[in-house]
């Protein structure tokens, strides 16, 4: 089986073949002329006979029946951990000559000279996806778990292989869960409550309360609208919402709609007029005037800070406290997605989809597959075509899977002012609902949350962003990535995170004087978020209002509409 992905996963085979292209070129310039590019060719030659003595060193090596040299590569790569990949000589050996060959292609691309860093950026993401997918795990000929797998199931781990091939062929993706395992309102999305609320582009959930008595001010959540809300609860056991409702919070939370072709034109502003102004608005109303606390994950938390800026520009401050679960406001440091966004390709864009239609999710979750490939990729090519096994039940990535489309002016929106201009950074340089925004004027107690290991928003960036606003500011370094690191349940208490009151101009500064904390960031929000919820009052009996009467049973009907 060819590790190329199959016709039905356009997005991916475009960056393989694209690095597939750059690769070549890399490798031309071994035997070629490298003045006129700019490389320094001493530097050129040392790389070459290095790899090529140590390449020849495990050939040798090989035919000589010795043990095989080390050749580095991380110890915990999953792709070999299996004991045929080192207890059989011809396959410790492709292990190894492909482990070389990834290293050199990694040094070469980093000795080609750019005239800035992104380009330079751009050509090492491309060679890791090339990398990535010529592994010898992928192939079934120089993979020896397909062998072993074949004999013991006298081939029909084979024939599972072809089915699961088929199946993800027609689904138009790779399936990572086992997805049967999960249902939205049942096992995921469960905590009990109703719609109070919708309008064109979202419903706002209001959660049943847990305790008999709730905080004055009420929670309102706006998650990532790139994604379904349900990544805050899952489930009961890893539901941050179930956990905020648990501790005695009134939660409300808005459930952005999947949007169609129907929605095609709506833009940034109407994200921001739809989704969490008018959610302040209804939780306002249905709590009788009461401030709110809020708190926005991601793109969501983007979305969120720009509202406030909204209504600090109109004189209103409805909000008590604000917090940001790994989001950008300073987009500076803003990770590899930023590769994707230069000017050629938003001009493109623009034409394309700016005055209206649709980002689709396959595209999307394309690229955030691509991010990760050997986790999210070829881990299932070679588990589910190759060895013929389905991927177990997991709630991350049954919601990883179930992507949503985004409208084109919203999409180029973003990412030219955001992502390419890095703009909201900047006072008043943007207008949004007819007014000039400016963080700085978002004067509230803020808790930031960044992970260490994001891949999507970096901690650096997250903390650069933590800067821009204008009142007091925790900041909190969690570990793990951009969805693990946040979904930490406080009940579990496991890994750990970072603190430090101070907030010195450089993150790394900041770090070094950090303190680690055993334990979950979930415990160490609760005990900062129980100083802004305004004292307590006796929980409501019944959900929303006279103007806001219940709809219908959580987790409503826009987070079950499929892209």
């Amino acid at each position: 089986m060819s590790p190329l992905p199959p016709p039905g996963f356009p997005a991916l085979q475009g960056f393989v073949l694209a690095g597939q292209a750059l690769v070549g070129e890399l490798l031309r310039l071994m035997a070629g002329d490298v003045a006129a590019a700019g490389i320094d060719a001493q530097r050129l030659h040392q790389l070459r006979q290095a790899y090529i003595e140590r390449q020849w060193a495990l050939l040798n090596a090989l035919l000589a029946g010795e043990p095989l040299p080390q050749t580095g590569g991380a110890a915990d790569d999953r792709r070999f951990a299996a004991t045929a990949w080192v207890s059989h000589p011809v396959f410790d050996y492709l292990r190894r000559s492909y482990l070389l060959l990834a290293e050199f292609l990694h040094a070469l691309a980093e000795l080609v000279p750019f005239p800035d860093a992104k380009s330079q950026q751009r050509l090492c993401f491309l060679v890791r996806q090339y990398v990535d997918a010529m592994s010898p795990a992928n192939f079934a000929l120089t993979n020896p778990e397909f062998m072993q797998r074949a004999l013991e199931t006298q081939g029909e781990s084979i024939n599972e292989g072809i089915r699961h091939l088929l199946d993800d062929i027609a689904r138009g993706r790779i399936t990572t869960c086992d997805e049967a395992a999960f249902s939205l309102g049942e096992n995921v999305a469960a905590t009990p409550g109703s719609v109070v609320f919708e309008n064109e582009l979202i419903q706002l959930i209001q959660y049943a309360p847990l305790t008999r008595r709730v905080a004055r001010r009420p929670l309102l959540m706006v998650p990532p609208c790139i994604n379904k809300f349900y990544i805050l609860d899952l489930q009961a056991q890893n539901s941050f919402v179930r956990h905020a409702v648990e501790q005695g919070n009134t939660v409300f939370l808005v459930s952005w709609r999947n949007v169609s072709a129907a929605q095609g034109h709506l833009g940034w502003d109407d994200y921001v007029r739809l989704g969490p102004l008018a959610a302040l608005r209804a939780v306002r109303a249905i709590c009788r005037g009461e401030d709110v606390n809020a708190l926005g994950f991601c793109v969501g938390g983007t979305l969120l800070a720009s509202t406030l800026a909204v209504l600090a520009a109109r004189g209103e401050a409805p909000v008590a406290s604000l917090t940001l679960l790994t989001t950008l406001l300073d987009f500076s440091e803003a990770g590899e997605l930023s590769l994707f966004i230069d000017e050629a390709a938003l001009a493109a864009r623009e034409q394309a989809i700016g005055q209206g239609g649709l980002l689709p999710a396959s595209e999307l979750a394309g690229v955030f597959s691509a991010l990760r490939a050997n986790d999210l990729v070829w881990h299932y090519v070679a588990n589910n075509y190759l060895l013929g096994r389905s991927p177990p039940a997991f709630d991350l990535l049954f919601w990883n899977a179930d992507s949503t489309n985004l409208p084109g002016p919203f999409a180029c929106w973003y990412m030219r002012h955001l992502y390419h201009e890095n703009a909201l950074r900047e006072p008043g340089r943007l207008r949004m609902c007819g007014v000039p925004v400016d963080l700085s004027a978002v004067c509230l107690p803020t808790y930031v949350l960044a992970a260490r290991e994001d891949h999507i928003v970096p901690w650096h960036g997250a903390y650069r962003s933590a800067h821009l606003l204008g009142g007091p500011t925790r900041f909190v370094l969690g570990a793990s990535g951009h969805i693990a690191g946040v979904v930490n349940p406080a009940r579990r208490n496991r890994r750990s995170y970072w603190l430090n009151p101070a907030l010195p101009a450089q993150p790394n500064e900041w770090l070094a004087a950090a303190t680690e904390n055993c334990g979950s960031w979930w415990n160490d929000w609760s005990g900062w978020f129980r100083q802004h919820t305004g004292g307590e009052r006796a929980a409501r009996t019944a959900l929303g209002g006279s103007r806001y009467p219940p709809r219908e049973p959580a987790p409503g009907r826009y987070v079950r509409e499929p892209a």
